[in-house]
């Protein structure tokens, strides 16, 4: 049963419930060799997270019309590259935390090396769930799924955001260059998991390009978020270790500008993102999840 509209805490808890059972059932059991790197990959994916992504997923769903059994595969698929991306980023050659989800880093629990082959097996899994299951009306909206995924995760996105970031460490850059850095790192896969959802059911060019313009404005009042909260809240509230960002002289929205001035930039966004949806039907929890990502504090 779903929960109706206006209960956004019964539907978020709905969705994490759904998306924590399938991707249970989608990883391979720890007990199947390699046993070690099974239970790895199961340590870091379940259990854990917002899920933001898949949220986003089946929020775009319902403007669409997509059944769910389509879009959970489609959000499990974008939450697995995601998850994988984690892991290489809290790497000592990345970024190298130790706190993760409020537990220790993969590399920490485990070892380096079994980390490294934890993303690797990730992103390999996320593309086969994408490519295994019906999830789209046509096999040809289903290869350009795959399509828009890889790039979203690849060097024209989330790895070309990293790149970015670690070759300005220590640098001061302007607005535009934290944004372009940003629409890549954070912002490609929070756009793909939106765009991915709604593509497994049927959507008009309109809709699409404006489900992207409002999951750009997230993408970017996401990272926004991100930095204040790296800048104000403990790691036993964040789950991650907090100030990471200044003790490595990262460039960030609020190194760029002061705690205030980032939260109007963020509520900015969301205001963009709640125009961009205007009129389109059945849309009150895309709405929903824009406030939500400005007004966490996690």
């Amino acid at each position: 049963m779903t929960p109706p509209a206006n209960d956004f805490p019964a539907w978020v808890f709905a969705c994490q419930q759904r998306i924590e059972t399938l991707l249970d059932a989608i990883l391979p059991p720890a007990s199947v060799a390699p046993q070690r790197l099974h239970e790895a990959m199961r340590y870091t994916v379940l259990g854990g997270g917002k899920r933001v992504r898949p949220l986003l997923a089946f929020a775009a769903a319902e403007v669409s019309g997509a059944p769910l059994e389509r879009v959970q595969y489609a959000a499990a698929a974008v939450e697995l590259v995601h998850v994988y991306s984690l892991v290489h980023d809290d790497l000592p050659a990345m970024d190298d935390d130790d706190l993760r989800r409020g537990k220790p880093t993969v590399h920490v629990e485990y070892d380096e090396a079994t980390a490294i082959l934890v993303g690797d097996a990730l992103q390999s899994l996320a593309f086969e769930v994408l490519a295994r299951h019906d999830v789209a009306e046509t096999p040809r909206i289903q290869l350009d799924m795959l399509g828009r995924l890889a790039q979203a995760a690849g060097s024209r996105g989330m790895a070309g955001g990293q790149a970015i970031d670690l070759d300005s460490t220590g640098k001061t850059l302007e607005l535009a260059e934290l944004e372009f850095m940003h629409i890549h790192k954070t912002g490609a896969l929070i756009r793909a998991a939106t765009l991915l959802g709604a593509q497994c059911g049927t959507l008009d060019a309109d809709t699409q390009a404006r489900l992207d313009h409002y999951a750009k404005s997230i993408g970017l009042a996401f990272q926004v978020i991100d930095d204040v909260l790296d800048a104000e809240a403990p790691s036993a509230t964040l789950g991650k270790t907090a100030g990471k960002d200044a003790a490595h002289r990262k460039p960030t929205y609020v190194s760029l500008m002061d705690i205030g001035a980032a939260r109007e930039l963020a509520n900015r966004l969301r205001q963009d993102a709640h125009d961009a949806l205007e009129g389109l039907p059945n849309s009150t929890h895309l709405h929903q999840l824009a406030d939500f990502v400005v007004e966490r504090n996690f």
